[in-house]
């Protein structure tokens, strides 16, 4: 969905629209889309520079990276963008430390699909869990633990990781 920048009404342009992404689009290889993301956006003209601000929401199916079993992502995040023209990347080093999160538009016009796909990526966890107790698979038997103890036989402790457990109890 490209914006003329030179459509742009001086009191701004308000988009709610739809996106139906492909999940090979997403930087989370293991994602799947359970609903369409959903994108509420601002955007007002000051100058040469354009600013948009707004919201996604949707829900993914991710897999867990310690049990490996999928689960439910609701995402509900928001952004505030600054663009800039193309002719002003040439004078990005120049810019303050205040410019250095802004991003330019080209021949006048801002796809907001793109903006939206890069926002919804920039929001994914690095390593996706199901919970932040998940205790993941055990490393004997295969079994999630969360299902219940597997009865498998803890080995002995390792000396250092018990220095380690000491060293961090202290901490808290």
């Amino acid at each position: 969905m490209l914006i003329d920048i030179d459509k742009v009404p001086k009191d701004g342009l308000r988009l709610s629209r739809n996106f139906d992404f492909a999940s090979l689009e997403l930087v989370e290889e293991d994602a799947v889309f359970l609903q369409p993301v959903q994108a509420d956006v601002t955007i007002k003209k000051m100058g040469d520079e354009i600013w948009i601000k707004g919201r996604i929401t949707t829900c993914l199916s991710f897999v867990c990276s310690r049990c490996l079993t999928p689960f439910e992502f609701p995402l509900d995040s928001k952004f505030d963008l600054v663009f800039l023209p193309e002719e002003f990347h040439e004078l990005k080093d120049e810019l303050d430390d205040e410019g250095i999160d802004q991003l330019f538009y080209q021949n006048r016009q801002i796809d907001i699909r793109e903006v939206s796909l890069e926002q919804l990526n920039l929001t994914f966890p690095a390593k996706p869990l199901c919970s932040e107790r998940c205790e993941g698979i055990c490393a004997v038997c295969g079994q999630i633990r969360r299902n219940g103890n597997c009865g498998c036989a803890v080995g002995e402790s390792d000396i250092r990781r018990e220095k380690i457990k000491i060293f961090t109890k202290d901490k808290r």
